[in-house]
């Protein structure tokens, strides 16, 4: 062995520097941070955020919950190799400085960035880069669909301490994402976590790479997040006005009417609003006429998920597609939306519906309320005497739409039993695929990844995305074809015939969406006049609020008098509020 140069000996120089001879670097040698282009300069670091978190998690690691509240939270403590400019959506560096690509495609290195640490001081290597990977990658963490993001690579080479290789498998097709893939997995450090049981490891005041860490946990109540000065990127360019809060308590509530009820006892202090009667009925009285309390309605480019009943094609009945069908046209959504959520949503006939533009024909995942034609599938299915199934439930909010869904069961003599859990004990048997039928939410991306949620390998997974076993050998031809498109429009025309695919298959009952983030708060934050960044959502309030000392204090005498605090536009629209040059997801999707 030659003689070490810092942790590098000379064979390990000399085979790094092959590596940067063999790739096509990024960013460009010109390239310069840009600031965030939302961030306020008016924001200001202090005070503490109360926000409602749901239901408990079965975890806070994002790799085993996949919630959207756990990977809220897991985002503020552990970054990734690279990250994406906000408006742009180009790559830019993050644990990263910079990152290189073979010309075959199939080999990606990063060079961590020499600045950056772990919050006890430790810097981050590449060993903890492989050792994130293999930990995802055991065969005993219930990591779901990352496996199937992360399995076309081999486990990561460490090239030297702050150089890490990643190789893709033999058989693995090139894929437009493969920077994404390798590149945007949140690294955790090995020191903290080796030896530990990953799927169980507790977070709490465990070492991270980004602004915050646990510093408390009340099981099943609440957690405390801290935010930590010593951030190595706190004086980045790109991170100025962001991340503002020095606590942010996320507080768990058993339904949406339960965190509702906190928000207006001043337990919480900002609540998205899920339901919409909420917002049309339940905030009236004092605290919303006067403005103590603030509604807002944010529309920008957030793509659209989409939500409904998913029934288990692994399991009889719901393995007929008829069955399936009948189940869709058996739910009276116009009655639900008009009489229950005051007319406020849309009803989906799509998989991807951010992807169908006015006058282009639509997939028909939508099938109508029609009691007699239901009957006649099931007739036809030999099921015209009825059967009974459980519907998995994890909310009291749910009942009054089972209920209706319910009477137009007996109908056609078929007997649904409601089984609630709690939200871990849903995850469970989620992951396991015990369940008949449920109500299960998805959110969308600018990047889809239509593999974990439709591929058929996947409907075998323990803890997949795909919870409906879904199964269709043209829609994994599609799959696999669309991963070496190389432009935003076909692969958009890709997802579009896999849309109709699943709607004939009919693997949820589709219900309705939103295009609007609705907010509640306490009068007393600070924020863009976007209040939104362009494609986020309600976790934008944790990254670009801030506490406003000046309007905390007219909060209280406001109260303290029982006078009224000025108006706020409700509406909020993106593009109008920005007033600048935004990218067009759909052209700028890679």
């Amino acid at each position: 062995m030659g003689p070490s140069y810092g942790e590098v000996t000379l064979p390990a120089l000399a085979s790094t520097a092959a590596l940067v001879a063999a790739m096509m670097w990024h960013p460009a040698p010109e390239w310069t941070e840009s600031p965030d282009p939302v961030a306020d300069p008016r924001a200001r670091k202090g005070g503490t955020l109360r926000f409602n978190g749901g239901q408990p998690p079965r975890s806070l690691n994002a790799y085993v919950d996949g919630s959207s509240y756990s990977r809220m939270t897991f985002d503020l403590m552990y970054e990734c190799l690279i990250g994406i400019d906000p408006q742009t959506l180009d790559f830019v560096p993050c644990l990263a400085r910079r990152w290189g690509e073979s010309d075959d495609g199939r080999e990606f290195v990063f060079e961590l960035d020499g600045r950056a640490h772990w919050s006890d001081g430790r810097p981050v290597t590449a060993e903890d880069v492989k050792w994130t990977f293999d930990a995802v990658m055991a065969p005993s963490s219930d990591t779901g669909s990352w496996k199937a993001i992360l399995g076309v690579f081999e486990s990561p080479e460490v090239v030297d301490e702050r150089t890490v290789r990643f190789v893709k498998k033999g058989g693995s097709a090139k894929d437009w994402r493969d920077l994404i893939n390798c590149g945007m997995f949140s690294i955790m450090p090995k020191h903290a976590f080796e030896g530990r049981e990953f799927n169980a490891a507790s977070l709490l005041r465990a070492p991270v790479s980004g602004p915050y860490r646990v510093s408390r946990i009340a099981e099943q109540i609440e957690t405390e997040f801290e935010r930590l000065p010593g951030w190595w990127r706190r004086d980045f360019p790109s991170c100025r006005g962001i991340c503002n809060f020095d606590r942010i308590v996320m507080r768990y509530y058993a339904s949406p009417e339960n965190a509702f009820e906190a928000l207006k006892k001043r337990a919480i202090d900002v609540y998205p609003v899920y339901i919409a009667r909420i917002m049309s009925e339940g905030a009236r009285g004092e605290r919303f006429d006067r403005n103590w309390i603030l509604k807002r309605s944010v529309g920008n480019r957030k793509p659209v998920g989409f939500q409904g009943f998913a029934m288990n094609m692994r399991r009889k009945p719901f393995d007929d597609v008829r069955v399936r069908k009948a189940m869709s046209m058996l739910i009276d959504r116009d009655t639900m939306n008009r009489t229950m959520m005051s007319g406020a949503y849309f009803m989906l006939d799509s998989y991807y519906s951010d992807l169908y533009e006015p006058g282009r024909p639509r997939p028909g995942g939508l099938y109508p309320y029609d009691v007699e034609g239901a009957k006649r599938l099931l007739a036809e299915a030999g099921l015209s005497g009825g059967f009974e199934f459980d519907f998995l439930s994890r909310s009291p909010s749910e009942d009054k739409f089972l209920s209706l869904f319910s009477r137009e069961l007996e109908a056609c003599n078929i007997r649904m039993r409601i089984v609630r859990k709690d939200f871990a004990a849903w995850t469970r048997d989620m992951d396991s695929f015990s369940y008949d039928m449920t109500w299960a939410a998805w959110g969308s991306s600018v990047f889809k990844y239509p593999e974990t949620m439709w591929l058929s390998s996947e409907a075998d997974r323990r803890g997949s995305c795909n919870i409906a076993g879904f199964r269709s050998e043209a829609a994994d031809e599609i799959i696999r074809a669309e991963k070496e498109m190389q432009t935003a429009a076909e692969r958009n025309d890709a997802y579009r015939r896999i849309d109709a695919l699943i709607a004939a298959e009919c693997p949820y009952a589709l219900l309705w969406n939103t295009n609007r983030t609705r907010l509640l708060y306490w009068n007393k934050f600070g924020m863009p006049r976007t209040v939104l960044t362009m494609h986020g959502d309600e976790g934008c309030v944790l990254t670009h609020w801030w506490y406003d000392m000046d309007r905390a204090e007219e909060l209280e005498d406001a109260i303290g008098s029982r006078s009224c605090l000025p108006d706020v536009p409700v509406e909020v629209d993106f593009d109008a509020a920005f007033g600048g040059v935004c990218a067009d997801a759909k052209d700028s999707e890679r």
